[in-house]
Order: structure tokens, then C-alpha cells, then sequence
């Protein structure tokens, strides 16, 4: 009874619970709509069409079924809701106002031929086996699994990319593709003095080398290493100041006198974290040369300058890295502890990538 009069006095409130819970369960929707725009290719349309495009155009540009038609309006609806499309009134030759869309910063970076597209990373994300494991997740708080992914396929995130040559290509491109938006950023006149002075560099995890080659070919002076499994780096070439080796950061880093982890260490645990570190800190001790240093891209949490979408974004990697990997976002307090318990004197945060920071660790 006391449930019910409080339902009934705050009906406002119940009311809006009850759309939150709904924003909540349908979220999906944003996500399977946007995968949908763009490999119906609308983004490409509309750049290539160079101007506010209307609805009408836009449709007989598609490769659709004529039945089809009348539900583009609902599809870019929604996705003009979420801003990765605005909208301008067009006026055709016969007078007729009609709506026509524009592209906004997020999806042109949908775009199939922009250098720094992100489609891979958002096929990766919404592929159906990565999904899956997102349905394990109470089962897995029931068991002793490391992840939801082993609970779904009874090994590793790692193993099953190994065994799975497509799998791993797409997640290498996902990779990748985040990479030369990345390289884009360390390479601005903000970021490039912390490869200045180098001599040599190891990319550990640096996957096919996107990051590698983007500092190789600006600092031609620096000899870099990208350091992978074996399966990865397999039949990759290098060139005159840039190569691959086979390896495992958990058993030798090559020497080198600056080491880069980009988005490797939230995939571990702190035991984990602190056995890469101490072996980087290994490498630098056997290298020679000036400015000796781990340069270490990842999320640090808790800045209280971050927006809510941005802090958002942080805590659904933080998810991730519960689901797939044993790995997590850690706050400033946490990175100083993890940096100080693998033996290095000093650290600098520099928060200049957006969700993510830089962090130069001293030996």
C-alpha cells in the first residue's frame, strides 16, 4: 500500500523512470541504426553530393528495394536526433521546400575514404561476436571466469584471435584505424617534442605498425621496433629505420631508450601491468642514449574537467575491459600507484587526447 500512494503521488516521477529505463534498453538502437547508414554508404552520398542533400536524392542514390524508400526519412530521423547528421531546408526547381541533410563533424569521420575513418572500429564493435559476450555477463558475476568472453567461447579474447584469422583482421583494422587518428595528434606541434631527441623506439603491441610508421617517417633518425605476437607481425616489412619482431612483452622487450604503450595496459590487470612495466624498464636500463622513458597513451579517469559524454565514453571502456579482457580504466591515484610499485621515480599526465592522456614515466 505504501508503494502504491507513493506511485500514485509522484506520477511525474514515475513517468520519467520509466523513459530513462527505456533510453537505457533500447541505447542499442543508436548503435545498430548508425552501423546501418553507413554501410548503406549515406555518409559517402552525402559528401559526394556537396551540398545539403535532399531526401529525395539521397533515396534514389541508394542501392535499396523500392519498397524500401518511404523508411530512409526514419533511419536519418533518428540519426540527426543523435547529431551525426543536421539538417537545411532545400528549395528544388519547382519550388518545393524539402529537407536536406548535411554531415557533421562525427560522420565525416564515417566516411569510406577519410584517412582517419573510424568504420572499422565501429564494425569491430558492433561485430555479433563481440556482442555475444555481453549476454554472459550475469552468468559470469556466478562463476570464476576470468571474462565474460571466456564464460562465451571457453578461452580468451587473445586465443580466440589467434584461431580466428577474420576476427583478427577485423580488430587489427580496428585497431589501426584509431591509430592514424591518434598518429594524427602525437605528431602536432603539442605532441611531437616527446619523441624529439630520441634514438630509438619499441611500439610494444603497436599491432601492424600504424603509430610505428607514422613516427619512423617524421623522425627518420629514430629507429623504431614494433614489437607483437608472432601471428600478428608475421608477414609485415618494415623499412629502413622501422621493423617488426615477433615477441611477447611479457617475457623481453628489445632495448631501446623510449617505449610506447599505446592502449596496452587497460587491457591488464595491475599484476599484469606491473610485469610489462618492469620489463620495459628492463629495456631501458640495456639501451643507451639520452631522455630514457615509457610513453604510455590510455584513459585516465576522474578528470573533473571531463563533459558527461566524455566520462561516459571512458566508463564504457572501462566495461569493455571487464567483459573481454581483465584489464581496467584507472584513475590518477591508481596510475601513480601501478607506476610506483613497478620501480620508476617519476611520471607526467599531459591531457591533450581527448577521452585519453599522456603519460611520461621516468625510470
Amino acid at each position: 500500500m505504501e508503494f502504491q500512494s507513493r506511485e500514485q503521488g509522484d506520477n511525474g516521477k514515475l513517468l520519467k523512470a520509466q523513459s530513462h529505463i527505456w533510453n537505457h534498453t533500447f541505447n542499442f538502437i543508436n548503435s545498430m541504426s548508425l552501423k546501418c547508414v553507413v554501410e548503406l554508404g549515406i555518409p559517402d552520398a552525402i559528401h559526394k553530393y556537396g551540398k545539403p542533400m535532399p531526401l529525395s536524392q539521397l533515396i534514389s542514390s541508394l542501392q535499396i528495394h523500392p519498397s524500401k524508400t518511404s523508411f530512409v526519412h526514419r533511419l536519418m530521423r533518428i540519426l540527426v536526433h543523435s547529431n551525426f547528421f543536421t539538417t537545411k531546408n532545400v528549395t528544388s526547381n519547382d519550388l518545393e521546400v524539402e529537407v536536406g541533410y548535411v554531415l557533421t563533424d562525427s560522420s565525416m569521420l564515417l566516411l569510406k575514404d577519410n584517412p582517419l575513418s573510424l568504420i572499422p572500429h565501429l564494425f569491430m564493435a558492433l561485430d555479433p561476436n563481440i556482442i555475444k559476450p555481453w549476454h554472459q555477463m550475469s552468468t559470469w558475476f556466478k562463476n570464476d571466469d576470468p571474462t565474460s568472453f571466456e564464460t562465451e567461447y571457453g578461452i580468451t579474447f587473445w586465443d580466440y584471435a589467434r584461431q580466428a584469422p577474420k576476427f583478427n583482421e577485423l580488430f587489427n583494422d580496428a585497431m589501426a584505424s584509431d591509430a592514424r587518428l591518434v598518429s594524427k595528434f602525437l605528431l602536432d606541434d603539442k605532441c611531437k617534442g616527446v619523441f624529439e631527441g630520441l634514438e630509438s623506439l619499441v611500439d610494444v603491441g603497436g599491432g601492424t605498425g600504424t603509430v610505428a610508421k607514422a613516427i619512423a617517417k617524421a623522425f627518420p633518425q629514430l629507429e623504431c621496433i614494433v614489437l607483437d605476437l608472432p601471428h600478428v607481425v608475421a608477414d609485415l616489412e618494415g623499412n629502413e629505420n622501422l621493423k617488426y619482431v615477433g615477441g611477447n612483452m611479457f617475457e623481453a622487450i628489445p632495448p631501446s631508450n623510449a617505449i610506447l604503450l599505446k592502449w596496452i595496459l587497460h587491457d591488464w590487470n595491475d599484476e599484469e601491468c606491473s610485469k610489462i612495466l618492469r620489463n620495459c624498464k628492463e629495456a631501458l636500463h640495456m639501451s643507451k642514449g639520452e631522455g630514457r622513458k615509457i610513453i604510455v597513451i590510455d584513459i585516465v579517469m576522474g578528470d573533473e574537467k571531463s563533459d558527461h559524454e566524455s566520462i561516459e565514453t571512458q566508463l564504457f571502456f572501462d566495461m569493455l575491459m571487464m567483459v573481454f579482457l581483465t584489464g581496467k580504466q584507472r584513475n590518477k591515484e591508481e596510475w601513480a600507484n601501478l607506476i610506483f610499485s613497478a620501480g620508476f621515480s617519476d611520471y607526467k599526465i599531459i591531457s591533450i587526447l581527448g577521452i585519453r592522456s599522456l603519460i611520461e614515466i621516468y625510470p
